[in-house]
């Protein structure tokens, strides 16, 4: 070539050298940037889990005491009074419409994959089903005896006795479940039930007692043994609800399970309706005396179960002890400005043993197997370092 020289061997090994260079930094520019998005994903995901979190446990703060302070209201009003049953059969209905859309939205409502869904999960698998009706049969009678309950005994007193359900599922948990409890834990549920027992337990003086204003006739010993039957049904469904779980082959969602229970729940709830109110829901109609805060109760109690499902999902047990407690402290408070709830040293020490006890009982799980297996292996390896040290 005429004014230069051709080009050897390393000009273009010095160019193969150079471009490899620029690919590797560019991959390596490629892998960095990867990398930051990857971080930055798991940071919002991370974030908005927390949010979840602790939406969940306010709401579900809010929901507990707006329950019992509305059904309270409505269960203690002048006039007419609503059939508590159709109530019931009502929020069961609700429940279940409820999980139906919340699977067919999973499914982009695809009408047809929604119904081979349920032919296939509920229809082809009847004993499967047909397991739920037990739990659906004692949550159903459950819930017309929250309504007894509350219809004799004052918002506060109420809601601090209905925490005698920790101690029914603790002690069906440990005969059904083999579970074992912390002494923490024990004990918790020793102050529990003194605390309990402290608030029910009031002055013969009607002056001195923790009370409200009531305007329908109520009994106060027909209050406490409908929320300990109410109790003892709720530890023992909710325990043997688990144990299905558990035991069951049949991989299947929250919301699959809440269907079966809402199915046999309603209808359930039909029968219970029959035999308690038939002659008067024929007579006055199945939405007799309802008024708007009938329907919040309905609402409010419906929607409990999906509040509950977010916060098993995504808070913990101390969390939502917490909740329970702040719940309690929220329906006593305002029971005084609503219902001129009177407090006495004997109510204020009894909540107060039952509040420390719900957040002790939480606190202090025992240590499940495997963290007492890691923990020790981690003590091991502490105690060879400082021998190795010390050699």
């Amino acid at each position: 070539m005429a004014g230069g020289r051709r080009p050897g061997r390393r000009d273009f090994q010095s160019k193969g050298k150079a471009v490899k260079g620029q690919n590797t930094s560019q991959r390596h520019h490629d892998f960095s940037c990867h990398g930051n998005v990857s971080k930055v994903s798991k940071v919002n995901e991370s974030t908005m889990a927390v949010n979840i979190k602790y939406l969940s446990l306010f709401v579900l703060v809010l929901q507990n005491a707006a329950l019992v302070l509305t059904m309270r209201y409505s269960r203690n009003l002048p006039g007419d009074m609503y059939f508590s049953t159709t109530a019931v059969v009502i929020t069961e209905l609700m429940k279940l419409c409820t999980c139906l859309l919340i699977i067919l939205v999973q499914m982009r409502f695809d009408f047809a994959s929604f119904a081979r869904f349920l032919w296939e999960n509920i229809i082809m698998l009847p004993w499967d089903t047909l397991k739920l009706g037990v739990p659906a049969l004692i949550y159903t009678l459950q819930n017309n005896l929250l309504f007894v309950a509350v219809s004799n005994l004052s918002a506060a007193t109420f809601q601090v006795s209905y925490q005698l359900k920790i101690l029914t599922t603790a002690l069906f948990s440990v005969i059904m479940l083999r579970r074992s409890l912390s002494v923490t834990q024990w004990v918790s549920l020793v102050i529990l039930f003194a605390g309990i027992a402290t608030v029910q337990v009031q002055p013969n003086d009607p002056t001195k007692r923790a009370s409200e204003k009531v305007n329908t006739e109520q009994s106060a010993m027909i209050g406490l043994c409908a929320v300990v039957v109410s109790c003892l049904f709720s530890g023992f469904a909710g325990v043997y609800f688990e144990k299905i779980l558990k035991s069951s082959t049949q991989q299947s969602s929250v919301w699959l399970r809440n269907i079966q229970l809402g199915l046999f729940g309603t209808i359930i709830g039909l029968i219970t309706m029959v035999f308690k109110d038939g002659p008067n829901v024929m007579e006055k109609g199945f939405f007799f005396a309802y008024t708007n805060y009938v329907w919040a109760v309905v609402c409010l109690q419906a929607g409990g179960g999906l509040i509950v499902a977010l916060v098993v999902k995504y808070a913990d047990n101390i969390l939502k002890g917490f909740a329970t407690s702040v719940s309690i402290i929220i329906s006593t408070v305002a029971s005084v400005y609503l219902f001129q709830f009177q407090i006495n040293a004997q109510f204020l020490v009894g909540s107060s043993l039952v509040i420390v006890a719900v957040y002790l009982y939480s606190k202090y799980p025992r240590p499940k197997p495997e963290a007492i297996l890691a923990t020790s292996l981690e003590q091991e390896q502490e105690k060879n370092i400082a021998q190795g040290i010390k050699s």
